[in-house]
C-alpha cells in the first residue's frame, strides 16, 4: 500500500509500505494493513510508525488529518516530520519549529522597522496636512 504525507510545505513522503502504526494522543493507537477497511481520523499530536520491509521510520504529526481507502493512505498535517525513532523525529520537528519561530521574528522586526520608516517619510513629506 501506498502512504502520501503533505504539508503545508509540500510533499514530506511517498512511498509504498507494508504497516502503518498510527498514534494519536486522542484517538489511541490501531495499523493498517494492505486491503484494511476505508477509515478517516484525526491525528492532534501523534506520530505514525512506517514499515517498508526491514526499514522502520517515524513521523511524527502535529494537526493532522489521515484517510485510507483502496491501498492508499493520505495524511495531510499542520506539522510533520521524519526519524529513525520517535525520539529522532520529535527531535527534528522540535528543531524545526524553533528555526521557523526565530525567521518570524526576524521577519516582524523587518516589518517593524520599514513602518517606522514609512511613518518618518511621510511625516518628512508633509502627506496628509491640511
Amino acid at each position: 500500500m501506498r502512504i502520501v504525507i503533505v504539508t503545508p510545505d509540500g510533499e514530506l513522503y511517498n512511498e509504498e509500505v507494508s504497516y502503518v502504526l498510527v498514534s494519536s494522543k486522542s484517538n489511541g493507537e490501531y495499523g493498517i494493513l494492505p486491503n484494511h477497511l476505508p477509515i478517516a481520523s484525526t491525528i492532534d499530536t501523534g506520530f505514525l510508525k512506517l514499515e517498508q520491509g526491514d526499514l522502520v521510520y517515524f513521523v511524527v504529526i502535529i494537526g493532522g488529518l489521515l484517510e485510507h481507502h483502496n491501498n492508499l493512505i493520505t495524511v495531510i498535517a499542520q506539522d510533520a516530520f521524519i526519524g529513525r525513532s520517535k525520539e529522532q523525529a520529535m527531535e527534528n520537528l522540535k528543531e524545526l519549529r524553533e528555526l521557523r519561530l526565530e525567521e518570524n521574528r526576524k521577519r516582524n522586526v523587518e516589518l517593524m522597522l520599514a513602518e517606522r520608516e514609512l511613518k518618518r517619510q511621510i511625516s518628512q513629506s508633509g502627506a496628509g496636512e491640511v
